[in-house]
């Protein structure tokens, strides 16, 4: 009898390019996450016509609600918050925003939100994720800064106006929230461990079950998020291994 060997390969890695082994996959627990908490581009993306739930990011680094017991993206430290108002009731012309030495395209005046944040994501140094600006159109406008910016302390833009109309128009920019400082300590501001595969939800779900790895081999520049591993509180989970 001619018996030739047979091998087979699972792959991990799809999906999770940040998983940099098997070690630690049987370990894996089952929790309960809130999704209200989770933000679209940072953590998941949006359902479209041929896809009607949204996927939640493999990779999130996640704490617990102590409150609520529930599960949301680990927090330790406060996101930059920052908010840009138009003063002076412009009835016209254009404004750009400038970031880290990079300008905007000229946006209208009554700009709505998403133009300001398609603008900004335009940039070289800013990518999806990396902002969120919510507001009316003609603002004011809410930059709330994750991504590669997440718990950062980041540096304000500034504006140039032309605009017209009005009474003295202007641009006011005013930090709401400072990045870097010390999350609100509700739990989850205590790391303990990976959202483990890529979950998808109806966008009327509030809850949805999912695996919480707690243990294994991490990638952390491939993460979906920043997060630094050398700089978790007390209290967190310390069963991981880090690629440095």
């Amino acid at each position: 009898m001619d018996i030739q060997p047979y091998t087979s390969t699972e792959t991990l890695s799809i999906g999770r390019p940040w998983l940099m082994s098997r070690l630690g996959i049987e370990a894996n627990q089952t929790v309960t996450l809130d999704l209200a908490a989770f933000d679209e581009n940072l953590h998941w993306t949006e359902a479209s016509r041929y896809q009607p739930e949204r996927k939640l990011k493999s990779g999130i680094p996640l704490g617990k609600n102590a409150t609520t017991g529930l599960y949301e993206p680990y927090n330790a430290v406060s996101n930059e918050v920052q908010t840009l108002t138009v003063t002076g009731a412009p009835t016209g012309g254009t404004f750009t925003i400038t970031w880290n030495g990079q300008t905007t395209t000229a946006l209208a005046y009554n700009a709505t939100a998403a133009a300001v944040q398609t603008a900004l994501e335009a940039l070289s140094n800013i990518a999806p994720g990396d902002v969120t600006v919510t507001g009316n159109a003609g603002g004011p406008w809410t930059l709330t800064w994750g991504g590669a910016q997440l718990g950062e302390n980041v540096a304000a833009p500034t504006t140039t106006e032309s605009f017209t109309g009005g009474t003295t128009p202007d641009i006011t920019i005013a930090t709401t929230t400072a990045g870097g400082a010390a999350a609100t300590a509700n739990g989850t501001d205590v790391f303990l461990g990976f959202l483990f595969t890529e979950v998808s939800f109806f966008p009327t779900s509030t809850k949805c079950a999912a695996p919480l790895m707690v243990h294994g081999q991490i990638d952390p520049s491939k993460l979906p998020v920043a997060f630094d591993p050398t700089d978790v509180p007390a209290g967190s989970n310390t069963q991981f291994v880090y690629k440095v």
